[in-house]
C-alpha cells in the first residue's frame, strides 16, 4: 500500500511529526537537540518556511510549520536527511534513524491551528515528563508565556487570538483549561 498523497498550496499550514525507527531515540544528549533545531533553522530559512510552535521529544519530533513557495517536503527531507547523517555518524551507527517519511496532517482554520499547538506544546505533560508545559526545555511553549526569548518560532498568528496585552497569559489559561479534542 502507497503513502497518502501530499496536499500542499503555498502557504499551506502542517502539523508534523516524525518519530525514531522502532520507536529508538533520536536525541541522546543535549547536543543533538540544538544540532536538530539549528538544522530545522537552516532549512526554514533556505526554503523560506515559518515554524509555529514545536516539541521534541526523545523519540520524535512535533512540528507546526508554515510552507512559503516551497513544498513541505523539502524543509523535511533537508532537516531530516541532515540531522540523520549527524546522528549516525556521532553515534557511529548505520541505517534509517528515522521510522518512515514524516507524518503531516494539513492545518486548516484557526481552531484547528490552535489545538495543534496546545497538543504539541501539551505534549510532555501528556508523556508525563513534567507537570507543567514550561518545564519542558525542548518546546516552545516557554517562548509562547514570554518565560523565554522567542527563537526560532513566530508566536505572533497563534498569539493574535487572543488580547493584545495579555495574550501571553492568555494563551497559558487556554493550554491549561481541558479540553474535549485536540488534534
Amino acid at each position: 500500500m502507497g503513502r497518502k498523497g501530499l496536499i500542499w498550496y503555498p502557504g499551506a499550514i502542517y502539523h508534523i511529526t516524525t518519530r525514531g525507527n522502532r520507536k529508538s531515540n533520536i536525541f541522546m544528549k543535549k547536543l543533538d537537540y540544538i544540532i536538530y533545531l539549528n538544522i530545522l533553522k537552516e532549512a526554514l530559512e533556505k526554503y523560506k518556511g515559518t515554524l509555529y510552535c514545536y516539541c521534541l521529544m526523545t523519540n520524535h519530533v512535533h512540528l507546526l510549520i508554515q510552507t512559503g513557495e516551497i513544498i513541505i517536503s523539502q524543509i523535511m527531507k533537508k532537516t531530516n536527511e541532515t540531522y540523520a547523517k549527524y546522528f549516525n555518524n556521532n553515534y557511529n551507527l548505520v541505517g534509517h534513524l528515522f521510522q518512515e517519511r514524516y507524518g503531516w496532517k494539513i492545518v486548516q482554520g484557526e481552531k484547528y491551528i490552535l489545538d495543534a499547538s496546545k497538543y504539541i506544546h501539551l505534549n510532555p505533560v501528556k508523556a508525563k515528563i513534567v507537570e507543567k508545559p514550561e518545564e519542558y526545555i525542548w518546546s516552545s511553549y516557554a517562548m509562547y508565556i514570554g518565560e523565554k526569548k522567542e527563537k526560532l518560532i513566530h508566536s505572533n498568528r497563534i498569539l493574535s487570538f487572543f488580547t493584545e496585552k495579555n495574550c501571553r497569559e492568555e494563551y497559558k489559561q487556554w493550554c491549561q483549561a481541558p479540553t474535549e479534542k485536540c488534534r
